[in-house]
């Protein structure tokens, strides 16, 4: 039997607990590169190891693969994706945008994910049964905004420091064409295109665990999310995520000139 919500909300508390105490709290900041910034705190290795601690003790026989303590069982059936704290430089700025991922696949795609926001408590989880919103609006199923151009469309990208040359030259058409663009949501952008107040998110560089626990959450709420030459995104990569087909097939096609 598959973990249910029911299972993903135990992981998401469990990571609460490691995270929401260490939000704006001064904690120290670990730099993985000598040369550059790709910072770690302890909430980030408390986090993932208690949702490790979890799935192994009800799920032994599924893989995980998380950001901070190595991967197990990849060639699995199974495989956990984790993300203790995607957004980890708004986390120690104090921004409430990071998010907790959690994602489950199943032979390599993505079934079920969740993004955890505990500060402004929401979750976000998609399945194949479509995608939930719980928080202080209440609960409610998710659906993605029909938007029907991409000069209508809001657009967002963590940052576009990100990009270079060709990579940049295309973003930047594409953020030309469009009606509004916004800055530094992280996993927080795609949880706001899945609840149907944004369009079309587009990034480049990131890892399996960026996208584990978000594909389904887009997916279940009608989105399209590939990678820029129209793959599946469990890999990560350069990926586009969209809320509706004409502002995907818009986009991706500046994407693949």
């Amino acid at each position: 039997m598959l973990p249910d919500r029911s299972f993903f909300n135990r992981l998401a508390e469990a990571a609460k607990a490691e995270t929401l105490p260490r939000f704006r709290s001064g904690i120290s900041v670990t730099n993985k590169l000598s040369s550059g910034f790709d910072p770690v705190t302890e909430g980030d290795r408390a986090a993932e190891t208690a949702i490790r601690a979890l799935i192994e003790a009800h799920f032994p026989e599924h893989g995980i693969l998380g950001e901070e303590h190595g991967d197990i069982g990849l060639d699995r059936e199974h495989v956990w994706v984790i993300d203790p704290i995607d957004g980890t430089r708004a986390f120690i700025s104090g921004v409430p945008v990071w998010g907790t991922l959690i994602g489950l696949q199943k032979n390599g795609r993505a079934v079920a994910g969740m993004i955890e926001q505990p500060f402004t408590g929401e979750r976000y989880f998609g399945d194949e049964n479509g995608s939930t919103y719980s928080g202080p609006e209440g609960e409610r199923r998710l659906q993605v905004r029909d938007c029907d151009a991409l000069s209508n469309a809001i657009l967002f990208t963590t940052s576009p420091h990100l990009f270079v040359g060709e990579e940049m030259a295309k973003y930047r058409e594409i953020e030309s064409q469009v009606r509004l663009f916004r800055y530094g949501c992280d996993c927080y952008a795609y949880a706001l295109l899945a609840a149907g107040h944004v369009d079309l998110v587009i990034e480049n560089s990131l890892k399996p665990y960026d996208v584990g626990g978000i594909i389904p959450v887009i997916e279940g709420a009608g989105g399209i999310m590939t990678t820029w030459d129209g793959r599946r995104p469990e890999n990560g990569g350069s990926i586009i995520a969209a809320g509706s087909r004409a502002v995907y097939e818009e986009a991706i096609a500046i994407l693949q000139r």
